[in-house]
């Protein structure tokens, strides 16, 4: 890239020829176009009636599904800010679990509304001025409209989880899912000082194609997709005392190599007969300390193998590294890094612990333990895309309740939340004055899109239901007035049971703020030489773009 002097001299080349630089509007445009294409490829997903998404990889490999943090991490994306759109609905997930489409929309909407405001010359500072304040203003404004939820009251977090599931394929069995969400997040909540802790990564779920979602039950304890490693070994113990080990029951190498040169037979056989005693301490301490179920994360060699059989010791090795540590939650023990240090004090215990087969694989069930901190969930469906969604449907149902758990606070969903936030947002831009209030106003429009595009999948007219919507919302006692999408009214989504976690709501409303408010503060765009592209593209451009430019976006920008 070049830069002329002002004397009309040689231009000055400061970053390499191939260098492409789009600056200014060319640049603002381009980076929302993308934006609002990612926004749009979810958007038809939100709701009771969103449509799903059949994603194909390269090897043919497919997933069906009307999650939005699913959809787009499968979606190969090229433009960067189209991946920045991609981390909103990430960290949607990571903090909350759910709300990943509503943040997406969100931040796509913001961007939409920038586009008259630029072309009304408001400086994109302001614009961002506005729209932190109005993110601000939405924190507050969501604490006010939000309602108390106790830990005890299992009927309101078994709502929270039903509507986390309305619109997924286990809808219907939403009520038994959302039941055995609430008890398996509510098994691994510890109460502290602060308040309660629900770390729901300690729910493990396992899958099984056959039977139907309804067949899917929880344990009380845990299940490790693992067999026993020896025939000899029994299936089952009853009152299981479990040893956790973190190191190999197997001879360990030397650091250093060696040559040992052997004269005699003798001397071969006191080298095997060594190793084998070896083996057998390690048997016979485990069997010394009590127990009678060994559950190794490395490996176990077969001699240790055959002294354990002997001893009607059940043992499975090569267990997750994760498993072990929710193992140590859910029976009480200790995981120990050395055999010798083992003791009777550091086992676990469960009633039960039994290999069985489900859909044709074995797998350890670790049950009946006395206060379990980690459990898990075994999803059952028909089909193996039946599976997986349910099973995403479950993990988002765990992580909405958990969210709501440690909050405690919920508000109503069907565009209800949205509406008086709009409302209240517009109250504040009059309040505010200046140019920094059109940003606010531009915000609270785009908060709007959510109830719109609820109303768009349902079929139903989209300015006859924010009409309505909004005059609902006129009259301060109808704060949980929202949009029934099945019959086109507006109805109480309270006494509905449609009530989603705040937090949710309000990370949603951050996250998609700061992506929107990032993405317009970038003016200049400078873009390296694509290394190469697929043959036939000319230029190497990959798509037939010009100037090597993927994807056709305006000034060698990669697009989608």
């Amino acid at each position: 890239m070049a830069i002329g002097n002002q004397g009309g001299g040689q231009p000055i080349l400061v970053m390499p020829k191939e260098t492409q630089r789009v600056r200014d509007r060319d640049a603002q445009q381009s980076n929302i176009r993308a934006a609002r294409i990612v926004s749009e490829a979810v958007r038809t997903t939100l709701g009771p009636r969103g449509m799903d998404k059949m994603l194909v990889d390269s090897l043919g490999d497919v997933v069906i599904t009307n999650d939005g943090v699913t959809i787009l991490d499968e979606m190969e994306l090229e433009h960067p800010a189209a991946k920045m759109i991609v981390e909103v609905a990430k960290t949607q997930e990571d903090e909350v679990g759910d709300g990943t489409t509503t943040a997406v929309i969100l931040a796509g909407s913001l961007l939409d509304e920038t586009t008259e405001l630029l072309e009304q010359n408001i400086h994109p500072s302001i614009i961002a001025a506005g729209f932190r304040m109005a993110a601000e203003k939405a924190k507050g404004i969501l604490e006010e409209i939000s309602m108390d939820v106790n830990f005890d009251n299992d009927e309101m977090l078994e709502k929270v989880a039903m509507t986390a599931m309305t619109g997924k394929k286990a809808e219907g069995a939403r009520e038994e899912l959302a039941s055995l969400s609430v008890k398996a997040t509510k098994k691994i909540t510890e109460e502290t000082e602060d308040g309660y802790v629900a770390d729901t990564d300690y729910i493990g779920t396992e899958k099984r194609e056959g039977g139907t979602v309804d067949d899917s039950y929880m344990v009380n304890g845990l299940i490790i997709d693992k067999s026993r490693i020896h025939p000899e070994m029994p299936r089952k113990i009853e009152d299981a005392k479990i040893a956790l080990l973190n190191t190999s029951l197997e001879v360990k190498e030397t650091e250093t190599d060696a040559e040992v040169r052997v004269t005699d037979p003798d001397q071969l056989q006191a080298f095997l007969d060594q190793e084998e005693e070896t083996l057998r301490g390690f048997a016979e301490k485990i069997v010394d300390a009590g127990a009678n179920v060994v559950l190794c994360q490395k490996g176990i060699d077969d001699i240790a193998q055959h002294y354990l059989a002997q001893e009607g010791i059940l043992a499975v090795r090569r267990v997750k590294k994760s498993d072990m540590e929710k193992l140590a939650r859910a029976t009480g023990g200790k995981v120990i890094s050395n055999v010798d240090d083992l003791e009777s004090d550091h086992l676990g215990k469960a009633g039960l612990v039994e290999e069985r087969k489900e859909a044709g694989e074995e797998m350890i069930f670790v049950e009946d333990c006395q206060d379990p901190k980690a459990i898990s969930i075994l999803v059952c469906g028909g089909t193996e895309h039946v599976v997986d969604e349910t099973e995403r449907s479950i993990q988002d149902a765990i992580r909405v309740v958990g969210t709501t758990i440690e909050n405690g606070k919920i508000v109503t969903g069907g565009g209800a939340c949205e509406i008086e936030l709009a409302k209240h947002l517009r109250d504040y831009a009059d309040s505010v004055g200046g140019r920094e209030a059109l940003a606010i106003r531009s915000f609270a429009d785009a908060v709007e899109t959510v109830p719109r595009t609820l109303a768009e999948n349902a079929g139903l007219d989209v300015i006859d239901a924010l009409v309505d919507l909004r005059a609902a919302h006129d009259n301060p006692e109808n704060i949980s007035k929202g949009l029934a999408v099945h019959d086109g009214g507006v109805a109480d989504m309270l006494e509905e049971g449609i009530v989603e976690p705040t937090q949710v709501k309000n990370q949603a409303v951050q996250s998609g703020s700061e992506a929107a408010e990032m993405i317009l503060r970038i003016d200049d765009v400078i873009a390296a030489k694509q290394t190469e592209g697929p043959s036939g593209a000319p230029g190497g451009a990959p798509g037939g773009a010009p100037g090597g430019a993927p994807g056709g976006m305006p000034g060698g920008m990669p697009g989608m």
